[in-house]
């Protein structure tokens, strides 16, 4: 991998690792990732950790309908609170977003557009 994608790839991933929003197993992968940056070990590393970001990426639809459910409303302070985020979502969404603006999601939508560059 180019060193330059390197260098935004690490960045990126020290930013998931520290978002609030960013879940155990995410953690882990990103961690296992940096830990293998350098080693024989970082090419299959990297696969795993591409693979793993795109299946733990919250796609918008998936966000307003979690926002809008009873599970939704417990995690994230009541039906109002929930109401807001599926709002929030609704306004992504119709700007043209794909995935959750969480500090997590972000990260990871940063990291899997330069997908084919790290992937190369």
């Amino acid at each position: 991998m180019d060193k330059k994608i390197l260098d935004y790839v690490v960045e990126k991933t020290q930013e998931l690792i520290k978002a609030p929003s960013c879940n155990s197993e995410t953690k882990a992968s990103a961690e296992a990732w940096l830990a293998a940056v350098g080693t024989d070990q970082e090419a299959e590393s990297t696969k795993k950790y591409i693979a793993d970001l795109e299946g733990d990426i919250m796609p918008i639809d998936m966000l307003i309908s979690f926002a809008e459910s009873e599970a939704g409303a417990g995690v994230f302070g009541g039906k109002e609170a929930a109401a807001g985020v599926a709002d929030h979502a609704k306004k992504i969404k119709a700007e043209g977003g794909k995935y959750c603006d969480c500090p997590a999601c972000a990260a990871v939508e940063k990291i899997l557009e330069k997908k084919e560059e790290i992937l190369a």
